[in-house]
C-alpha cells in the first residue's frame, strides 16, 4: 500500500514572514488593540483612530469603529474616509488591507490576509493583501480571503466567502461567492 505524505506541523517555519515594527511595537500593539478595540468599553471613536494613527495606521476623516474590532496590525491598515467597521469585524491583516471612502465592514466580517498551503507538508504559510475600493460593503459575517480586491461598489452578502476578486458594482453571494446581480445605487 502507498503511503501519502503527511501534515507536519513541527516542521512548521514561519521566520520568511515579518510582520513589521519591533517586538516591544508589536507587544504593546497587542494589549493596545485588546483594552481599546476588542473590548466594549469604550465606545468614543476618536481615541480609536488617534491610537490606530499613533501605531502607524492611515485613517481617513469620519470613520466609525465599533466595539469589539480586532485588528492584527495597525500599521498594515490604510482606511479612507468616512468608513465604517462594524462590531465584532475581524482585520487580519498580516500584510497590508486597504479600504477605501465610505466603506462598510459589517458585524463580524473577516478581512484575513493569510492562509496555509495545505499542499506543503510543513503547511507554509501564504499571504495577500486585501484592497476594499470605494463604496464597498462587506456584508455580517462575510469572509474576505487573501489577496482578493473588491471593485468599487461591490457587494458580499451575509456569510458569504469571496478567494477570488469582485467586480465593480456586483453583488455576490454564497461560498464561494458568485456574482447574483448588479448593484444600482438611486
Amino acid at each position: 500500500m502507498l503511503k501519502m505524505p503527511q501534515t507536519n506541523l513541527s516542521a512548521y517555519n514561519n521566520s520568511p514572514y515579518a510582520p513589521g515594527g519591533s517586538a516591544l511595537k508589536r507587544v504593546l500593539w497587542y494589549y493596545v488593540n485588546l483594552m481599546f478595540f476588542k473590548s466594549a468599553w469604550l465606545p468614543v471613536k476618536g481615541i480609536k483612530v488617534s491610537l490606530l494613527r499613533l501605531f502607524g495606521a492611515k485613517v481617513g476623516r469620519g470613520v466609525v469603529i465599533k466595539p469589539n474590532v480586532n485588528i492584527k496590525y495597525a500599521w498594515n491598515l490604510n482606511v479612507g474616509n468616512h468608513c465604517w467597521i462594524g462590531e465584532g469585524a475581524w482585520i487580519d491583516n498580516l500584510v497590508m488591507v486597504t479600504i477605501g471612502n465610505n466603506a462598510c465592514i459589517s458585524q463580524g466580517a473577516i478581512l484575513q490576509t493569510g492562509s496555509h498551503n495545505y499542499k506543503k507538508t510543513n503547511f507554509d504559510l501564504i499571504t495577500g493583501p486585501i484592497t476594499l475600493q470605494d463604496g464597498v460593503w462587506i456584508g455580517c459575517g462575510a469572509i474576505i480571503n487573501q489577496g482578493v480586491t473588491a471593485a468599487s461598489h461591490s457587494v458580499l452578502t451575509s456569510g458569504s466567502v469571496a478567494s477570488k476578486n469582485l467586480e465593480a458594482y456586483t453583488i455576490y453571494q454564497g461560498n464561494p461567492a458568485i456574482a447574483v446581480r448588479t448593484r444600482i445605487i438611486e
